[in-house]
């Protein structure tokens, strides 16, 4: 029983990898480079979910949206002060100033919240399903972030497939030069993948942060380092390969641990 715990476990923080995953998967396999600064967009989510919901006492539902419209506003602001004017540029400039991006959003969040933990709501309310005579633990949380993973995934794949936008966006990822020539507006279109990538990341913060409720400036750095990893493994670039890479490295570790069971204060926003 413990070996099915423990792949619930994973499975479990392998659904909020996911999440992320697909953010970095839309901003690559469009935009053709790597935002390292995603995972503290996540951050910035949670932090803003956060405060809605504590210091605000609204419902968690404004909340979310609070912070998908912040993050969105967030990632438009990114990809149009520190990207746009490197298209073209090597690479490796523009990898820097993400990592230069990313530093910036963690200083910034500590002069803001400070670099002290703070216990993070979940946004479930329903008990844990127990079963086996209660020695498998099914919690809330494993089942809004499997369900929030899947519904996104398929949403993502019948946007890019189906959607005008989401036809410009593949047409910009095979040939940025001809889908300007056909009229797709491409600065316009890589704007809106960052919007999506970075409201994706708001509701991965949401949901991570529910799983494991501590909230702190460093909360989407390993998160988003782990998410990448999983999504270059699975075909980075590819909306299916990229989740079910994180399913299968998530529910394969050997580490695993039964982060679902009940909270306490002191535990850390990034799983071991």
């Amino acid at each position: 029983m413990k070996i099915i715990q423990y792949l619930i476990n994973g499975i479990s923080i392998g659904s909020v990898y996911a999440i992320i995953a697909l953010g970095y998967t839309m901003v690559y396999g469009i935009a053709k480079m790597l935002n390292f600064a995603h995972g503290d967009v996540i951050m910035v989510g949670a932090y803003i979910s956060f405060c809605v919901t504590n210091y605000l006492g609204l419902p968690v539902v404004v909340s979310i949206l609070a912070a998908m419209a912040v993050c969105t506003l967030l990632g438009v602001l990114i990809e149009g002060l520190a990207y746009k004017p490197l298209r073209g540029t090597p690479s490796l400039a523009v990898l820097i100033t993400a990592i230069g991006v990313s530093y910036f959003l963690q200083n910034a969040a500590q002069l803001i919240w400070s670099s002290s933990p703070k216990n993070f709501t979940s946004i479930v309310t329903f008990q844990p399903l127990r079963l086996a005579g209660g020695q498998l633990v099914v919690t809330g949380e494993v089942i809004y972030t499997n369900a929030a993973s899947v519904i996104i995934m398929l949403g993502l794949t019948w946007f890019t497939t189906r959607t005008r936008t989401g036809k410009a966006m593949r047409a910009v990822s095979e040939d940025r030069d001809a889908a300007q020539l056909m009229g797709i507006n491409v600065n316009q279109t890589i704007s809106m993948t960052f919007a999506i990538g970075s409201a994706l990341a708001a509701v991965a913060g949401v949901l991570l942060c529910s799983t494991v409720p501590t909230l702190q400036p460093t909360t989407g750095s390993m998160p988003g380092i782990r998410a990448f990893t999983a999504a270059v493994f699975g075909g980075i670039g590819s909306i299916p390969g990229a989740m079910l890479a994180v399913f299968c490295w998530a529910s394969s570790r050997p580490s695993a641990k039964p982060i679902s069971a009940p909270s306490s204060a002191t535990r850390s926003c990034l799983p071991s």
